[in-house]
């Protein structure tokens, strides 16, 4: 069963950039994983399709309301490293998931 993710940033396209290289590797390791770009305030509209949220590391200070809109689901989330995100390292991006999901 495909894993869902939603990789949470502002709207940049450095996020869509580092999501499609996380597809990438997923793809290397042979894992179900799909991961989203959205913004903050679309977090809502996908509670009931995601597995897992990755949090953009400049949005480090709306942890606390993830958490919050979060709470009674078995949803994990996590904030994604500056050097991860800065240099759109697909790979450690899916150790992250692999990690958090228990996968592999």
């Amino acid at each position: 069963m495909k894993k869902t993710i939603l990789l949470i940033c502002s709207g940049g396209a450095s996020s869509g950039f580092l999501a499609q290289n996380i597809r990438k590797a997923a793809k290397k390791k042979s894992l179900e994983v799909e991961v989203i770009a959205r913004g903050e305030s679309e977090l809502n509209d996908y509670m009931d399709k995601i597995a897992m949220v990755l949090i953009a590391p400049h949005l480090s200070y709306i942890q606390d309301d993830i958490a919050d809109q979060l709470a009674g689901t078995n949803i994990p989330y996590q904030i994604i490293d500056q050097m991860t995100y800065g240099t759109l390292n697909g790979e450690k991006g899916m150790d992250i998931i692999v990690k958090e999901l228990g996968l592999e």
